[in-house]
């Protein structure tokens, strides 16, 4: 593979994010491996360095202009599927305490061999969202939740704002139609306790656009969220 260092580097400034020769290295190291990955189980359609670079690891930094994580915040990739956003989080924020969930163990498998190879002490969870967002350990104990792409935001409400502590916050990551997703969940974030904080919308480096969409908790919520899963695909909130 192309070494991606100085291209990632340089339009990564283009989006206001500095990083290091040493994080340029890890982010190089980790672009092999999802490479390699890819070829024994699908992670993604995107492999080309330079769409890497952007559509994946720029794109998910994009999320660090719009919260500030206090130091040692807990923070949750619900879906990471190939560790989008949370792998680039934290590798560009080492002091973050990084938690991968996701459904496939195959993925979980290769997020473990991410940590491994990039020596980030993170945490890899197989489970699914509404099944561990009953779980007390899981429930309401991170500051800052977050999801790429994962479903319409209506439903991805109903698998990560139960992740949210008080005070904490959930940023969507989302496609040019994030203004037009948040007016269909507003029926959700009410009835988890939340409120839509700030949508702010973003150009990658390729023209890509990008929206990322705040929405904070405010209070707590019914025990009877999340649903099981057939019940939120059927009748979203």
């Amino acid at each position: 593979m192309e070494n991606i260092r100085a291209y990632l580097a340089e339009n990564a400034e283009k989006m206001g994010i500095c990083l290091t020769e040493a994080q340029t290295e890890k982010f190089q190291i980790y672009a092999q491996l999802l490479r390699e990955w890819n070829e024994k189980i699908n992670l993604t359609a995107i492999t080309e360095p330079e769409e890497v670079a952007v559509k994946h690891f720029i794109d998910s930094l994009t999320v660090f202009s719009c919260i500030e994580p206090k130091e040692g915040a807990k923070v949750i990739d619900v879906g990471s599927g190939a560790g989008f956003p949370g792998i680039p989080m934290k590798l560009y924020r080492e002091d973050i305490k990084l938690t991968l969930l996701d459904s496939l163990r195959k993925r979980i498998t290769f997020l473990d061999e991410i940590g491994k190879q990039l020596q980030l002490d993170i945490k890899c969870i197989h489970a699914r969202a509404e099944e561990a967002g009953r779980d007390l350990a899981l429930r309401m104990k991170f500051d800052i939740a977050v999801a790429r792409a994962v479903a319409p935001l209506n439903i991805l409400c109903e698998y990560c704002l139960p992740f949210v502590r008080m005070g904490g916050v959930f940023a969507a990551m989302k496609g040019p139609g994030g203004k037009e997703e948040a007016a269909g969940a507003k029926n959700a974030i009410q009835l988890l306790g939340c409120e839509l904080e700030e949508i702010k919308t973003f150009v990658l480096p390729d023209s890509s656009k990008r929206t990322v969409l705040l929405i904070r908790r405010v209070k707590s919520f019914s025990g009877e969220f999340p649903r099981h899963g057939s019940k939120i695909a059927k009748k979203p909130l």
